[in-house]
């Protein structure tokens, strides 16, 4: 590059590089991003910004389906855990919208879908500090060590830029879909987007759902009252329904206290600590721990088959061990061929549905916009972020990137949590600000991970 290139890219990287510097930028919006922006929102000597390309916050707007509750108790809003003192809280939500009482009188600690997206949305609309409409396209490192994000407005593609001394990724996840869909052309339905295409799989002649977790459960249950006629008494005629899960069974999550202080520090710690393999077969093992279905819902559903079965038999098939292996779209009959094989006999079988939904969860992002710092991003052989135990992937160490929900094969099951989010949020802010703001609790669970050291137990 010529001397003259160079003074001219400088000199545009001078024009496109804000005076002003803050702490922290936040990229992504979700609660983990949300929560974090509600806990900084407080400290008149932290100065953050938080953008996102959505136009507003929504969370899983496809899987709303009326009644559906979420899977942790209202402590594990975006704040509480971390300030129960918070204005930002749950329990300040529903005073301010004239529900407190109802919800004590419900008597049930698991708030309704709807309402922690409603009460998300309210902490959202206090926040000055969110920057809405805006994708990053890029992160790179300036000559003093600052950070500059560049992004664009989605509704204009006006340039706009953040000089920071910390980035904290948050950009969440995106739908997972097996090998066997990938380049399949026809109308295949993740669970993500239920909702927008609930009223065609209603009219569907026949519906397969492919799944394991809460996802399959509910749209399931959802489309096992479906008529024609509106009415909710049985399945409607011609309507066939299934569900297939490479799972051994129909599994419900895990409540059982010893076992849910694996989303504990310690255990994290005792976790990100283990080899990378160990990591990876833990992880494997103990996806039923949070990928499961609520009990609640798994005796629901049997209860709806008991009920609609009085009259009859219904058409619809449970497949346990069962994974999808390839699948087909005949565009003349509008119909797939689905090829299943059975675990544990080794065999396969053909089946035709007019409709195929995905309940399959979610991915980690690959943000593009990091590819400018190179290096600096740690990764590890298999190229993901090699998240550190305070959650950063600065390779150099200063800790000026960080991250939300990027670390489950670092961190273990705490990293999707939203019960452990405040707490992680917590130890962000502690790293990012060199003091402990809100308290971090070190020892929180009666278990000891690992072997006890020091002297002999006698």
């Amino acid at each position: 590059m010529t001397a003259a290139r160079t003074a001219d890219r400088a000199q545009a990287d001078a024009a496109r590089t804000p005076d002003h510097v803050h702490d922290l930028v936040g990229i992504g919006i979700g609660p983990f991003g949300l929560g974090l922006a509600a806990l900084t929102d407080p400290l008149d000597d932290l100065d953050a910004v938080f953008v996102d390309a959505a136009d507003g916050f929504r969370w899983h707007p496809g899987m709303m389906i009326e009644g559906a509750t979420i899977q942790v108790p209202f402590l594990a809003d975006l704040v509480t855990m971390a300030d129960p003192t918070s204005r930002f809280s749950f329990l300040a939500f529903l005073k301010a919208t004239g529900r407190l009482y109802a919800f004590y009188i419900r008597e049930s600690f698991y708030p309704l879908r709807a309402e922690y997206d409603a009460y998300c949305r309210w902490v959202a609309d206090q926040l000055d500090t969110l920057r809405w409409g805006r994708r990053v396209t890029a992160v790179t490192e300036l000559d003093d060590g600052t950070l500059l994000v560049e992004a664009e407005r989605t509704a204009t593609g006006e340039r706009e830029a953040w000089r920071t001394r910390h980035v904290v990724l948050g950009i969440g996840t995106e739908p997972r879909l097996p090998d066997a869909v990938r380049g399949l052309e026809g109308p295949v339905v993740h669970s993500a987007g239920y909702l927008r295409e609930r009223e065609r799989l209603r009219d569907a002649d026949s519906v397969t759902i492919v799944g394991s977790g809460q996802s399959a459960a509910e749209i399931y249950r959802d489309l096992l009252d479906t008529t024609r006629g509106g009415a909710a008494s049985a399945p409607q005629t011609g309507h066939r329904l299934d569900w297939v899960t490479r799972s051994p069974r129909f599994f419900p999550m895990e409540y059982t206290k010893l076992t849910l202080e694996l989303t504990s520090p310690e255990y994290t710690d005792h976790f990100h600590a283990l080899p990378a393999d160990e990591r990876e077969r833990l992880g494997r093992e103990q996806r039923s721990l949070y990928k499961g279905i609520s009990g609640e819902l798994v005796d629901d559903i049997h209860e709806t088959l008991y009920r609609l079965t009085l009259d009859g038999p219904l058409d619809t098939t449970l497949l346990t061990e069962t994974e999808l292996v390839a699948a087909e779209w005949h565009a003349d009959r509008e119909v797939f061929t689905l090829t299943l094989r059975h675990a544990q006999l080794g065999t396969t079988t053909l089946r035709e549905t007019a409709a195929l939904v995905l309940a399959t969860g979610y991915a980690p992002r690959v943000p593009g916009f990091l590819d400018p710092l190179g290096d600096r991003v740690a990764r590890d052989g298999r190229g993901r972020l090699a998240v550190a135990r305070d959650y950063s992937i600065d390779a150099s160490g200063a800790g000026r990137l960080l991250v939300m929900n990027a670390e489950e094969h670092t961190h273990g099951l705490t990293a999707p949590d939203l019960g452990f989010a405040a707490w992680r949020a917590s130890s962000i802010i502690e790293s990012i600000t060199g003091r402990e703001v809100y308290a971090v609790e070190r020892r929180t669970v009666f278990q000891t991970f690992g072997l006890p050291t020091g002297e002999v137990a006698r």
